[in-house]
């Protein structure tokens, strides 16, 4: 058996009592930001949420997942579709980079084709930056239709 890849999820708290569904199940069947690791073990070793606006837990949630082994922290793609989209998505994981030295990926599940919708019509997501923000939990609308 091989070395499973360590992950963290970090949700927006707007979501605390969030079960996790959609998440665990895009995990499951690497879709979404979970895409890249087909045909790889992973281990689910750290879930929780960034404790609001500004995200006063992100400061110290690295700290134990870290210790538990986290080689990447996922921030959950309800950060991206909440309304309005976290305002904190970039300083949260330049922080966690820098400060623990692993990578952080934006996004889990595919972005349902609600939001999808909606966001698009807010506008919310329009100018450069939001591209490369959103790619890894952008999918195709059948996909995303699967997720609303």
């Amino acid at each position: 058996m091989s070395n499973p890849t360590k992950i963290g999820i970090v949700i927006c708290d707007r979501y605390r009592r969030c079960a996790g569904g959609k998440c665990l199940r895009a995990l499951n069947n690497r879709e979404g930001a979970f895409s890249r690791y087909e045909g790889e073990d992973v281990q689910l070793v750290g879930y929780t949420t960034c404790a609001g606006c500004p995200g006063g837990n992100v400061e110290y949630l690295g700290d134990e997942m870290v210790k538990n082994g986290v080689q990447v922290i996922h921030l959950a793609t309800g950060l991206l579709v909440g309304y309005p989209p976290c305002p904190h998505i970039e300083t949260f994981k330049k922080f966690l980079e820098g400060r623990y030295g692993i990578e952080v990926v934006v996004g889990t599940h595919p972005i349902p084709q609600n939001y999808f919708d909606t966001h698009t019509r807010l506008g919310s997501w329009d100018g450069e930056k939001w591209l490369s923000v959103l790619a890894p939990a952008m999918a195709d609308e059948t996909m995303r239709k699967a997720y609303d």
